[in-house]
């Protein structure tokens, strides 16, 4: 009822206000014809006024008699000479105006006064009614339409197919004169061959056969007559042990023993592990002849147990993967955290997850991760949702795309599973359960996507607070009940200072892109958030934060400790002093290296000026390329420039960038997400948290201003166990990363830094340690 009350007196004050636009509609038009014809009289009076009296000065001395009276055009005489002519008033005019004057007609015509401001846009106006008035078209016009749009339609099907039929006959011409000539030249070729082959024959007869005339009749060949030296033997009385057929009965010389070296000794030339086994077996067989029986089965005693041994230590150094749970050893974890390139850090951590049925996951849940299609937990997820699952404060450091938004979404959504349902208005009026903020907008609407696939069929609602949408709808949907807020600091304050929302039992909260924030500006404002919080159940500052066996006794309770989770890429000193600040005894989870990019992503830079940008650029997107495609800029405007030009050049092409509404930077994202754009131009914006499948491409227009954002940018691409390129355009503008930025390509293996950014003289040491060295040298020291 309360709505429709609501909605009655909109609709009231809504006819209330379109009356008093009617009203003040009609007093203008009516000021305005009152004011045109008040004009009109009045030109109408001046015009009169001069047929009547004239101007006071040439009109009289025209009329001036030769006795010196004056007199008016009508012959009337006039009194004073000073006094001009006589004022007529409304009245007379309108008497005087319907009496016809009797030189009216040797008068010339008047002139056409040109419209005033006001008919002019009375005028106007009337166009602009008759142009908006819908015009209907009768049956006849209609069809008529249609069949010139349909004419026109197939003019330009049959042209297209002219102009396609052209350029495939110019193709097919050319394709055979080219086929023509290369046949042509190579029959020419073939001949050229045979030819010269054909002569070569000739010319060798021709030498042969005058050899052999020259050799009959004047004999002129002779042969040489083999020299015998001095030091020659006459005699050779040498002979190879091979060629020995005789048999040799004695088994000295019959079975000849091999060379046997003690020690490391072996013989030159020959392979080492066929020696050592020849030599083995030598010995073994001489030993075997000397044993006794008794010996004999003690060694095959020993060889037994010695085996069994053996298979014990296979069996206990099997690989993790081949073993249960239970026979997890801690060399085997530390294996495993190897294995998948996790560091940890902090008092007793619990072991990682090794698959989704071992853990300690509801069953409900579960089915959902596997109807979502989660097949395997990354490393993020494997080592932070047992963390998370102990009530235990988390830093997770890993690289983009390595889903962190699970990793803190699992832990939190049985956390407020345990807690009971929002239903009474008592409890809505409280405020949610948890917090997840982000540093934008399009971050907080990817986390929830994310969040109501699994809190939807559990019932846990969840509400976005970002700005660019409307604070009061946003509140009311606050007022309304819900168990888990997103949001971005900025608004998230605004809402919490107009009283919209109350942190009084909020006891879970998530910072995702921590660093992000910080490098925002979003630092004052996240202490200010932290500060409405509830502080009653904050974890002791000892190493009862780190006991799992308090933390889950208390767990189980209804006034729980709170629980702070943070999330980020980097770890810059801002996010370090905060996470002291705030989380209790935390346990930090490092998967790979920390803020370095994907190893998957190929990494390619180019040396250009400003002017050379937008051809590489062509030159690039020529080759072909695989959407979707993200172009990275700098600024707003030169993102929209940038757009347009390729969109003139035939590319489908979108913005996303901070001056944008909230409805087209979502209009972007899902265009993109859903292939209807091929490529976006974004600012740093769409740098951070933003998950697009299968970006094949990052272009870095702009360079970014920091190694940090240029590692966060190239990170859209090469997701998920996927390959990427990413391709940067630097300037001499951007001399001050050429270092940290040569260190990254030269750290990647399947990027190869180019020699002008390897030999650039920026490149060579870190920018200010060489300039301060300098200086010092240079001091001079007056005593």
């Amino acid at each position: 009822m309360g709505n429709e009350k609501k909605v009655a007196r909109r609709s009231r004050s809504r006819e209330r206000d379109r009356d008093r636009d009617r009203d003040r509609r009609d007093r203008d038009r009516d000021r305005r014809r009152s004011r045109s014809r008040s004009k009109e009289r009045r030109k109408e009076r001046q015009d009169y006024k001069k047929e009547r009296g004239g101007s006071p000065g040439r009109g009289r001395d025209r009329d001036k008699d030769r006795h010196g009276g004056y007199k008016d055009r009508r012959g009337s005489p006039i009194s004073d000479r000073n006094s001009g002519p006589k004022k007529v008033t409304d009245d007379e005019f309108l008497l005087k105006k319907e009496e016809p004057l009797e030189e009216e007609e040797d008068l010339k015509p008047v002139k056409k006064e040109p419209l005033s401001l006001e008919e002019l846009l009375a005028k106007k106006q009337a166009e602009e009614a008759a142009r908006s008035k819908p015009k209907f078209l009768t049956k006849e016009e209609r069809a008529a339409e249609a069949l010139r749009k349909r004419e026109q339609e197939v003019a330009s099907i049959r042209q297209r197919q002219e102009e396609e039929r052209k350029k495939r006959d110019e193709f097919a011409r050319e394709a055979n004169s080219k086929t023509m000539e290369e046949s042509r030249r190579g029959e020419d070729y073939r001949r050229q061959r045979e030819r010269n082959a054909e002569e070569k024959e000739v010319t060798k007869d021709k030498e042969k056969e005058g050899e052999a005339i020259k050799e009959r009749y004047l004999g002129i060949i002779k042969k040489k007559r083999r020299v015998r030296r001095l030091n020659d033997r006459k005699f050779v009385f040498d002979w190879d042990a091979s060629e020995d057929t005789s048999v040799d009965y004695n088994p000295l010389y019959k079975e000849r023993h091999q060379v046997q070296f003690f020690g490391r000794g072996n013989v030159a030339g020959i392979d080492i592990k066929a020696q050592k086994r020849d030599q083995s077996k030598f010995y073994g067989e001489l030993l075997e002849k000397r044993r006794t029986a008794a010996e004999k089965e003690q060694e095959k005693v020993r060889l037994k147990k010695v085996k069994k041994k053996e298979e014990k230590q296979r069996w206990d150094d099997r690989h993790w993967s081949e073993k249960a749970l239970d026979e997890m050893t801690e060399r085997d974890w530390r294996i495993f955290r190897e294995d998948y390139n996790i560091t940890i850090k902090g008092g007793k951590i619990p072991d990682p997850i090794r698959s989704w049925k071992e853990s300690s996951i509801p069953a409900e849940i579960l089915e959902i991760i596997d109807k979502v299609g989660y097949v395997d937990a990354t490393p993020i997820q494997r080592q932070a949702i047992p963390i998370g699952l102990q009530n235990r404060d988390i830093i997770g450091v890993a690289e983009t795309g390595s889903g962190k938004t699970l990793a803190f979404l699992i832990p939190l959504i049985m956390w407020i599973q345990s807690l009971p349902k929002i239903e009474r208005m008592e409890d809505a009026d409280q405020g949610p359960y948890a917090m997840i903020l982000a540093p934008t907008r399009e971050l907080a609407q990817q986390i929830e996507e994310e969040t109501n696939k699994f809190g939807q069929p559990l019932g846990i609602r969840t509400v976005v607070v970002v700005g660019g949408l409307s604070r009061e709808e946003q509140g009311f949907r606050l007022r309304m009940g819900c168990e888990i807020v997103i949001a971005t600091p900025g608004r998230l304050i605004d809402v919490l200072e107009n009283r919209y929302l109350v942190l009084n039992q909020c006891t879970y909260i998530v910072l995702d892109e921590a660093d992000r924030m910080i490098d925002m500006g979003f630092e004052p404002d996240v202490q200010k958030i932290l500060d409405y919080m509830p502080v009653t159940n904050l974890k002791p500052d000892n190493e009862d934060a780190e006991d799992e066996a308090k933390l889950l006794a208390n767990y189980n309770s209804k006034k729980k400790y709170r629980q702070t989770v943070m999330f980020t890429a980097t770890m810059p000193p801002a996010v370090e002093r905060l996470a002291r600040t705030y989380l209790r005894r935390p346990a930090v989870v490092y998967i790979g290296s920390i803020g370095k990019p994907t190893e998957r992503t190929e990494q390619i830079v180019y040396m250009v000026t400003e002017q050379d940008k937008r051809r590489k650029l062509m030159e690039i997107l020529s080759r072909g390329v695989e959407p979707p495609v993200i172009i990275f800029v700098n600024q707003k405007k030169g993102a929209d420039v940038l757009a347009r030009g390729l969109e003139k050049l035939g590319y489908n092409a979108c913005t996303l960038h901070g001056g944008k509404g909230q409805e087209q930077r979502e209009y972007a994202l899902a265009s993109l997400k859903s292939g209807s754009k091929d490529m976006l131009v974004a600012t740093d914006v769409a740098g951070r948290g933003i998950d697009i499948k299968d970006v094949s491409l990052v272009i870095n227009y702009d360079m970014a201003k920091t190694i940090e954002d240029y590692t966060h940018r190239i990170g859209r691409t090469g997701r998920a166990g996927k390959n990427g390129v990413a391709i940067s355009f630097l300037t001499k503008d951007d001399a001050g990363l050429f270092y940290d930025l040569k260190q990254t390509i030269l750290g990647s293996p399947v990027s190869t830094c180019p020699p002008e950014l390897l030999n650039h003289p920026d490149a060579q040491h870190k920018p200010g340690t060489v300039l301060v060295a300098k200086k010092r040298r240079e001091e001079k020291i007056f005593a």
